[in-house]
């Protein structure tokens, strides 16, 4: 199948792109900059770079015409809600052209559920409407009213390899630096996903896309862990044997508020429907593994 992956040179995007260009589907990664070394590294591993801009429509839609498929795997800062009303205007403008259907695979996760109370969510928990990530939730609702072919993903906490924009890289890079801080409730438990496993259930959902239409799919690992507790892990494994300072989440910025409450999500549907279960069973369980690749990656010097 052709794909067209928006992210493609972000954490997760690449992982997926490589992940759905070995299960061996044709994929085109949407970047900014088609000879980056992030681009460079798309095509070593099987994907096609093409150049656009997620927030400029008119840059990218002409890819539209050559895919089946689109996964979406970026939240466009500048503008969240109105980028992604864009794409399904997009990809119906695109059916009207040439009557094909083209499957979204549509990214939110669980940080969109915010305060809900609920001990342990799933597909059909209702997200806290006031909550600061709740908008992707009503993305989701838009999506489904398009009747366009789609599958949402909501991924826990993402962990493994470069960890570019997991929560685990900026507790080694804290580490590193003498000055890890830890924001709001020392009690709060997150469920968490490595990166090669969310790749995996984007493969299964492809793999039969017209069997999943218009499902909704939570991707983490069933572990309860106190995400205290595994930053005490993180700072441990780059070397940082000092004491964790403790803040207000509001002092961590908007996604420390975000993410200020237990986010502890299952995935049963995901293992029943897609035969999806995680190779990586906790964040724990090899995190000096976890750290020597984030250490890896980084830029030299």
């Amino acid at each position: 199948m052709d794909i067209l992956v928006t992210g493609a040179t972000g954490y997760a995007g690449s992982y997926v792109c490589a992940a759905l260009a070995r299960a061996g589907h044709t994929v085109s990664g949407l970047t900014r900059n088609a000879a980056s070394p992030a681009a460079r590294a798309l095509a070593t591993a099987g994907v096609t770079p093409v150049e656009g801009d997620f927030s400029v429509p008119s840059t990218w839609r002409g890819y539209l015409d050559e895919v089946r498929a689109v996964v979406h795997l970026l939240m466009d800062t500048s503008d969240p809600y109105g980028a992604d009303q864009r794409l399904f205007a997009e990809l119906q403008a695109a059916r009207g052209r040439d009557g094909r259907q083209r499957h979204l695979v549509f990214t939110t996760g669980i940080g969109s559920y915010g305060r809900t109370g609920v001990p342990v969510m799933d597909e059909s928990t209702s997200g806290n409407p006031d909550g600061p990530l709740a908008f992707r939730f009503q993305l989701e609702r838009e999506l489904a009213a398009t009747g366009l072919p789609h599958t949402v993903v909501r991924p826990g906490f993402m962990y493994g390899g470069p960890a570019t924009t997991s929560m685990a890289g900026q507790w080694f890079a804290a580490a590193e630096a003498g000055s890890p801080v830890f924001y709001g409730d020392t009690d709060k438990r997150w469920s968490w996903v490595h990166v090669d496993d969310l790749a995996d259930a984007y493969v299964r959902i492809l793999d039969h896309p017209a069997a999943v239409d218009g499902e909704t799919f939570v991707i983490a690992d069933e572990q309860r862990l106190k995400a205290l507790d595994v930053q005490r892990e993180a700072v441990r494994a780059a070397g940082y044997g000092g004491e964790i300072a403790l803040a207000a989440a509001q002092d961590g910025g908007m996604l420390a508020v975000a993410a200020d409450q237990d986010e502890l999500v299952t995935s049963a549907k995901a293992r029943r429907l897609l035969g999806w279960a995680p190779r990586h069973l906790a964040i724990t369980d090899a995190m000096d593994t976890h750290y020597r690749a984030w250490k890896a990656a980084q830029p030299a010097g």
